[in-house]
């Protein structure tokens, strides 16, 4: 569209187009223009439509944080996630923009990369930003970022976990029945030499800690364990197949942190001539959309990520609409899903 002289002159200054210049183009008075941005339903059609055609020609963007400071709401929430490449909880996060779209709210997004460092890092700025609520994967321990979070007064939804003590909200499950569930059903099909191969991060650990206690409970040997640290990749599930197989030749069920490792070890499998699931059971965790189209179809961990991202969202929601929200405690659990490798 061709700039206008209005339009030209409104850029001089500070160079940002401003609701004064908006108003001055469509020939109302500033308040005028602000009810048509903000409560259009109290202004006449034709004086909407002169406002909208200037902000058109302007390109003017609301300032929301000058209006969040008059109202106290921003209509932002903010999710701190570890991953989006590859990721199970992908659901997750488009369940909660869907549903935040949906009811007016944008989603600001920021990746942790598994780090707690950048995690605190996130939150500060987060925070000094005074998004209407926070959405985080995960629980976080004392420290000072929950001591900020819960002197904030920010609405906090934590997900992808359990805890009797959240700092205000949560949604998730629990990683320890999993590790437990996840031996016994191993067992149950015979199995007598399980092993892990895992990540590194703290929630892995308690899936980790819950099944090899689980295994030795039923008399069995301790599992064996093959840690990748921060890397999550199919080549890092190959390598550890043959780690593992270095350690424990013997070894006849894997329980795998993620369905992206249990890619790489049923690849590394197949290259060494190891039959699954008839020589090796395999198992992962977070059940994917390539996990069912794998052949042989992986077995593993489902989570119900669009559940988790739907319900913390219409948590956060109702806390910024000053609505109270209870029970501030859901556990939506999880199932093991039987497919070919298992």
């Amino acid at each position: 569209m061709k700039e206008t002289d209005n339009t030209r002159r409104a850029r001089r200054g500070s160079g940002a187009i401003t609701l004064r210049d908006v108003a001055k183009l469509a020939g109302v008075a500033p308040i005028t223009a602000s009810r048509v941005l903000n409560t259009p339903e109290q202004v006449s059609a034709d004086v909407r439509q002169k406002v909208l055609d200037a902000v058109q020609k302007t390109g003017y963007v609301p300032n929301r944080m000058a209006g969040g400071l008059a109202s106290s709401r921003s209509r932002l929430i903010a999710a701190v996630v570890p991953s989006t490449v590859m990721s199970v909880f992908m659901p997750t996060i488009e369940a909660l923009n869907d549903t935040l779209f949906d009811a007016g709210y944008q989603l600001m997004l920021g990746q942790s990369g598994y780090s707690a460092a950048r995690e605190e890092s996130l939150l500060e700025a987060i925070i000094g930003r005074r998004p209407d609520g926070i959405f985080l994967t995960g629980i976080l321990h004392p420290g000072l970022g929950r001591t900020r979070l819960m002197a904030s007064g920010i609405p906090v939804v934590e997900t992808w976990d359990l805890t009797p003590t959240p700092i205000d909200m949560l949604v998730g499950f629990s990683h320890a029945d999993i590790g437990r569930e996840v031996a016994r059903f191993l067992i149950a099909k015979g199995r007598r030499k399980l092993a892990l191969i895992r990540a590194e991060d703290e929630r892995a650990d308690r899936r980790a800690s819950a099944f090899n206690e689980a295994v030795v409970r039923a008399g069995l040997a301790p599992v064996t364990v093959v840690n990748v640290g921060a890397s999550r990749s199919l080549q890092s599930g190959r390598n550890a197949l043959g780690q593992l197989l270095a350690q424990a030749p013997d070894v006849d069920a894997v329980f795998c942190s993620s369905d992206l490792l249990a890619l790489g070890v049923l690849t590394e499998a197949r290259v060494r001539g190891i039959a699954v699931p008839g020589q090796l059971a395999v198992l992962g965790f977070g059940d994917v959309p390539f996990a069912a189209d794998m052949a042989p179809a992986l077995s593993t961990v489902h989570i119900n990520g669009v559940d988790i991202g739907r319900l913390a969202a219409r948590h956060l929601i109702d806390r910024a609409e000053g609505r109270e929200v209870a029970p501030r405690v859901a556990d939506v659990g999880f199932s093991i899903v039987e497919r070919e490798t298992s």
